[in-house]
């Protein structure tokens, strides 16, 4: 882990933090507040990226934690980590757009595959990313994930994903070897 890490703590995220993780990731990815950092969907999607309702299931869920980042008391990045069976899914990843471009995504993205490595024996992360991400896949890319071609269609109807923008959004999904 890098030093600059050092002031951050890790934790698994608490019912009373739904409100704080919520409020992060709707500031990470929609909305104008998302433009100061470089992982804005704002142009692709308008309205929500989560609810209270789905970020306590992904607390309460059996087999998933939503691993908290917090800097000086305040939460400042998340992921959640789902075990499925010989690998683990990451997802809900967010870093605070005042704190993006300093190495922290990093930081909790190895941390997140230590701990699915360490805690459930995994041997592969998994992720879905829009397929038209192109400069956040290649983000992942250079942190060792693999484009695998395998695509799933958006759900275009169903405003807890957003209100897409355009007519050509699928997941891509992504995989890292964790050795």
């Amino acid at each position: 882990m890098d030093t600059a890490a050092t002031e951050f703590t890790f934790r698994d995220a608490v019912d009373t933090d739904v409100d704080a993780l919520v409020a992060l990731i709707e500031s990470a990815y929609r909305g104008d507040a998302s433009r100061a950092g470089w992982t804005t969907e704002a142009d692709i999607l308008q309205g929500q990226r989560t609810d209270p309702d789905g970020v306590l299931a992904v607390i309460k869920a059996p087999d998933s934690r939503l691993l908290t980042v917090e800097q000086q008391g305040r939460i400042v990045a998340c992921c959640q980590l789902e075990h499925r069976g010989d690998h683990a899914y990451f997802g809900m990843f967010a870093v605070s757009p005042a704190v993006q471009g300093g190495g922290l995504g990093r930081t909790v993205m190895a941390e997140a595959e230590r701990q699915a490595r360490e805690n459930w024996g995994v041997t592969e992360m998994h992720m879905t990313v829009i397929s038209v991400r192109e400069d956040l896949i290649a983000w992942y890319e250079r942190r060792g994930y693999r484009r695998t071609g395998r695509m799933t269609p958006f759900p275009y109807g169903d405003e807890r994903f957003g209100i897409p923008q355009r007519d050509d959004l699928r997941f891509e999904l992504l995989v890292k070897e964790l050795v």
